[in-house]
């Protein structure tokens, strides 16, 4: 009896101590869910900020164009044939009437003598009919010649000062073709660029030579439609050599191209120089400058910006909660440094400027600089 008391209690207390081990493990385990719980709580993601201050930007825009003539002459032969002379090279100064080019007269010589000798032809007839003619008429005003040959004498003189005035007309037109070839310069100017070579067989029309005429020069730049928009008005442009800053001229926009280039996006603009020194070569590298109109501007740096239903957007930081949402915005320009907004954004706003591509509307941030 005795043995069998003390297993019993032997029993008791080993339940005793399996029940004590199995609280102090569910009470370990929901320690560790509770601390588990805490730590998976978000942390507030660090992100760089601006605040936004608009001021009046009136920056001065740089381009870098060439030189051009304001008007070119583009010369060419009005007949075709063997090129056997080019009298002129680029950068040769011409002057008005001057001979540029031949081409090989050999057929309009013989087309000429051709119509020389049909002119002679018809002279001779015409002639001829004119004596006929006047010796009828001195017989018909005695009654010695009927008025039937006075009349065939009158239709044959009729006739052949018809021939001869044919003839005459064709000798001009055979006159003018060997006029044309010799090209001339319609005015002075400088040689710009050649285009054939003698010896070649050119077509009526043919590009020979580019004669810039004295004058006109322009600079020539290409430019983003962004920045012709904000462009002022009629707008005064500083043009000087890229080499030599010091040779400087002033001029205005002459003309915008209206359609952009299709492979770079921009808009040729002419700008004409007033007075532009010698030293502004045709086909010198120039810069241009000009200065943008003055209006209340936000610049921010280009790692703000996003992209938000194809618009362009960036993450505001809500000072009250620090959490972020999105905000389309309207960009006036852009550069690979900074951005120039001109709507969506007003004084004070905070604007993500690192981090911006790993956030999510609502996400609670921290301000790097600053203890939250």
């Amino acid at each position: 009896m005795s043995g069998s008391v003390g297993l019993s209690r032997l029993t008791v207390r080993l339940w005793h101590i399996v029940w004590l081990a199995t609280v102090l493990a569910l009470s370990a385990c929901l320690a560790a869910c509770g601390q588990k719980s805490e730590t998976a709580a978000p942390e507030a993601r660090p992100v760089r900020t601006v605040t936004v201050v608009k001021r009046d930007l009136g920056e001065t825009v740089t381009y870098t164009g060439r030189i051009e003539a304001e008007n070119e002459t583009r010369l060419s032969f009005r007949i075709g044939g063997r090129m056997v002379e080019r009298r002129a090279n680029v950068g040769d100064q011409v002057q008005p009437g001057q001979v540029i080019a031949k081409l090989e007269p050999r057929d309009e010589l013989n087309a000429l003598r051709s119509a020389q000798s049909a002119v002679a032809a018809a002279q001779a007839q015409f002639n001829e009919a004119q004596s006929n003619y006047d010796r009828q008429s001195f017989l018909l005003a005695r009654d010695v010649a009927s008025h039937a040959q006075y009349e065939r004498a009158e239709q044959t003189r009729k006739t052949a000062q018809a021939q001869l005035d044919s003839a005459q007309a064709q000798l001009r037109v055979v006159q003018d073709q060997l006029s044309d070839t010799e090209l001339k310069a319609d005015a002075g100017g400088v040689v710009i660029a050649t285009a054939a070579e003698p010896g070649e067989v050119v077509q009526a029309g043919q590009l020979i030579i580019r004669v810039a005429p004295k004058g006109g020069r322009d600079a020539v730049f290409d430019v983003p439609g962004q920045v012709l928009r904000s462009a002022p008005h009629d707008p005064i442009i500083d043009v000087s050599l890229s080499d030599d800053p010091a040779v400087t001229a002033v001029g205005r926009v002459r003309e915008v191209a209206p359609q952009a280039d299709p492979v770079t996006r921009t808009f040729e603009v002419k700008v004409g120089l007033t007075d532009p020194p010698a030293a502004m070569r045709l086909g010198a590298t120039v810069v241009g400058r000009m200065r943008l109109d003055t209006a209340p501007t936000v610049e921010i740096p280009a790692t703000a910006l996003t992209e938000h239903d194809r618009r362009p957007a960036v993450w505001l930081v809500d000072p009250s909660t620090f959490t972020v949402s999105l905000r389309s915005v309207d960009v006036l320009r852009q550069d690979p440094s900074t951005v120039a907004i001109s709507g969506g954004l007003d004084t004070g706003d905070i604007v993500v400027t690192a981090g911006v591509q790993a956030l999510h509307p609502g996400q609670k941030t921290r301000l790097l600089g600053t203890v939250q």
